[in-house]
């Protein structure tokens, strides 16, 4: 096979929640497990940092991996979703993995995906553990999927494990309380492994107390240490609390590698040059200033519109795009109704329809016009736009993927 014919094998052959939602969701380990140990457990070939919670996993997991490779070490990432190429998802060193890899491991073991109708997610994860224990990296640091307990990751023993934030997102998996959905990310963590947690809410703290004890395991509170905000080339607000997860990880992490600080602050400045990461309250140009951010449930939308307000401009311009199964009533009175609005569905199955979007942000006040695509929306918005304007697009990862 082609790359090509690789990619859409592994997309349709079975499906991918990026794509297609709910029915893409497995519930247990199993297939995993079984994958892992057809290719030889490669996961435990390798040291390995964990990285849950609801927003800022990508950010975090990306600024631990720059922090890493400031140091000198061999560093894997693997993250999800992707936004351009699929190889984005597994990297060493900021590095892709590369085409003839991905096409080698699926057309050796795609007997094995069907007889055992492993998911994407199953297939890619097995993938990244393969590639980085062929590599023989130092370290990986890996991104949960959704949720934690029973993400396709959590069969590894990292040496740390961090947790994020807790937010409401994929209730209809997760849980529709805090406390659930804490319960479920506190899944990764494992017995006589530190963790970091980065926020909590008194809800939720007492659940990874809990979970920490019944596994020995030490907590720290990241947003209760004094510690220093290093400038990043992230530009969000919502990061400062991501940099301070990030700080008490390394702090924690350097009973196992040489890290000092300066590497700490290096890694940090560093991230979007050192890794690649893309799509976090990005500059795409500017006059009109155009920012795109892949901030997408209303924990991390709150956070979005509110860095909005602190913004100079004449105008304010939202290219707005969300998948179906998003709650409404949960994000979109966040959104400024001083705005004009741009309504357009993401191209993928899961994209809501822009007019009902159009229809159902008016009766929040959210006014404006609804376009083909996100492409032919954004077109809109720069003619419409003036030098002094600002532009913000977002709503779905997917709408960020078509403009960056």
């Amino acid at each position: 096979m082609t790359y090509k014919e690789t990619l859409e094998w592994l997309y349709n052959q079975l499906p991918m929640f990026q794509q297609v939602g709910s029915i893409a969701y497995k519930k247990d380990l199993t297939n995993t497990v079984a994958l892992t140990q057809h290719l030889g457990n490669p996961h435990t070939k390798f040291k390995t940092i964990h990285v849950g919670g609801t927003n800022g996993k990508g950010s975090t997991s990306s600024m631990l991996a720059s922090v890493l490779m400031e140091a000198g070490y061999k560093v894997g990432l693997y993250t999800s979703p992707h936004l351009k190429d699929f190889r984005e998802r597994i990297t060493i060193n900021g590095k892709t993995i590369s085409q003839k890899y991905v096409v080698n491991f699926v057309t050796k073991n795609k007997l094995f995906f069907a007889e055992h109708s492993l998911s994407f997610f199953e297939m890619t994860v097995g993938l990244a553990f393969q590639y980085f224990a062929d590599q023989k990296v130092d370290v990986a640091v890996i991104e949960v999927g959704m949720g934690g307990r029973l993400d396709s990751t959590n069969i590894i023993t990292p040496l740390v494990s961090v947790i994020t934030t807790i937010g409401f997102d994929h209730m209809q998996f997760l849980g529709s309380t805090l406390e659930a959905i804490a319960g479920e990310k506190a899944g990764i963590i494992k017995p006589n492994v530190p963790v970091i947690i980065g926020e909590y809410t008194a809800a939720t703290k007492v659940v990874f107390e809990t979970k920490a004890k019944q596994e020995n395991a030490k907590i720290i509170f990241a947003q209760d240490l004094d510690l220093p905000n290093y400038p990043s080339e992230l530009k969000g607000l919502y990061q400062q609390q991501n940099k301070q997860t990030v700080i008490a990880s390394c702090h924690e992490l350097q009973k196992h590698f040489n890290l000092t600080e300066t590497h700490i602050k290096k890694g940090i400045a560093n991230v979007v040059t050192n890794t690649g990461l893309k799509g976090r309250w990005q500059l795409l140009q500017q006059n009109p200033t155009i920012i795109c951010d892949t901030a997408h449930n209303s924990q991390g939308l709150a956070l979005v519109m509110q860095q909005i307000k602190q913004e100079q401009f004449d105008n304010l311009h939202i290219v707005l795009g969300v998948v179906n199964d998003k709650d409404l009533t949960s994000i979109l009175p966040l959104f400024p109704n001083t705005a004009v609005y741009y309504f357009c569905k993401p191209n993928v199955a899961r994209g809501l329809d822009a007019k009902e979007l159009q229809q159902r942000a008016a009766t929040f006040g959210l006014k404006g016009k609804i376009y083909k695509s996100v492409k032919l929306a954004k077109r809109a918005v720069v003619r419409h736009s003036k030098p002094a304007d600002f532009i913000y697009i977002g709503g779905s990862t997917f709408v960020v993927a078509e403009v960056i």
